[in-house]
């Protein structure tokens, strides 16, 4: 159930920041908004504040990859399995490491100029706890399936 929860989850940002690429600022008014809030970055005159559509499908396409090797369940064939290991490894080291970082003030480190006061609000209280309940979620599905393998496998007796 994790590994369902932790992909969807996944699967879901990356589907609003497609939206955002597409031109949208759901769940806010306008894209100055969306900049302020999400990017920690106010709109300039004659600049939207908002990463480009293409930064915005890439994030995407990284959290619908995400969480496709989240949802995915080990196939029991050592490469593949060590591969899938790896692969839900780097998704929890960089969603933790986000939020650690953003818990701590410190996004700005991997986002240049991600410095509004909105958005170290937000970063503190929304999206840095949804980037570790993210990797735990995560990380949670993968130690599960491990325990259940070696459960299966355990002599009867």
């Amino acid at each position: 159930m994790s590994r369902w929860t932790g992909a969807a989850g996944l699967a879901g940002a990356g589907i609003l920041h497609a939206a955002w690429g597409a031109g949208s600022s759901w769940p806010l008014a306008d894209r100055a908004a969306l900049a302020d809030a999400v990017v920690g970055r106010p709109a300039a005159a004659g600049t939207p504040g908002v990463p480009g559509a293409g930064q915005c499908f890439t994030v995407a396409g990284a959290l619908v990859a995400a969480a496709a090797v989240v949802a995915h369940p080990p196939r029991r064939i050592p490469r593949l399995d060590a591969l899938h290991r790896a692969g839900v490894t780097g998704v929890v080291a960089v969603l933790a490491s986000r939020g650690l970082l953003g818990a701590a003030g410190l996004t700005d480190l991997v986002s240049r100029g991600s410095v509004s006061d909105r958005f170290r609000r937000l970063d503190r209280r929304v999206y840095s706890p949804l980037c570790l309940g993210l990797a735990g979620l995560s990380a949670a599905g993968v130690l599960l399936d491990r325990a259940d393998a070696a459960r299966d496998a355990a002599p009867a007796g």
